[in-house]
């Protein structure tokens, strides 16, 4: 017994070493956590027809030639809404003429409020570039579906409504397929350019 005991003491600590190095190296091939932007062939978009800020159709076929950085919100947002347009901006303008092959697009998911009336100055007040979309609900859902935008619509005590909704940056490509994405809430503008000037 002590000389089998002997034999297999070796054989289980070669084994542990090994179990050991594999675990520790099991990540070695991961992606970082702290990645914000995913590259490749996700079917993330598609064709639309939606309306703009000046009340012209627009078509996902207008844009391409361009990359779009995409977005959807409500222009009722208080808050993440307008920051998030606002590192978008920020971002674009850091790429200089770079920055010109970039359109950054709004989408609203708030279609009875967010009129093209009401998109023009809002869109407008993060400067010249941006377009803002709108439409009817049914036309708003089917974009947000392509997008796998979360969209749910949550009554205040007031008689009034908020939006809930997943808050994440589109980058499509001049062909009108996804290119990147980035969570809004772990990226700034020195990032969002950064990323932005080595896919473009």
């Amino acid at each position: 017994m002590r000389r089998l005991s002997l034999i297999l003491m070796p054989a289980a600590i070669i084994l542990a070493l090994v179990a050991g190095y594999f675990i520790w190296h099991a990540g070695d091939d991961l992606p970082a956590l702290d990645r914000n932007v995913e590259t490749g062939s996700a079917a993330i978009g598609g064709p639309f027809t939606l309306i703009d800020q000046n009340g012209v159709k627009r078509s996902s076929a207008d844009f391409r030639g361009k990359f779009m950085l995409v977005y959807f919100g409500y222009s009722y947002c208080p808050d993440v809404c307008p920051t998030t347009l606002a590192l978008m901006a920020d971002a674009i303008d850091r790429l200089g003429h770079k920055g010109d092959a970039i359109v950054p697009v709004f989408i609203t998911i708030d279609p009875e409020r967010d009129t093209p009336a009401k998109l023009k100055p809002y869109v407008a007040s993060f400067g010249p570039r941006f377009v803002g979309l709108t439409g009817d609900l049914k036309s708003i859902k089917k974009v947000a579906d392509l997008y796998r935008v979360y969209i749910k619509k949550e009554p205040l005590e007031n008689g009034n409504y908020a939006m809930d909704h997943s808050s994440v940056i589109y980058l499509m490509g001049p062909d009108g397929k996804f290119v990147g994405y980035w969570d809004d809430t772990s990226v700034g503008p020195d990032k969002l350019a950064a990323a932005l000037k080595k896919l473009i």
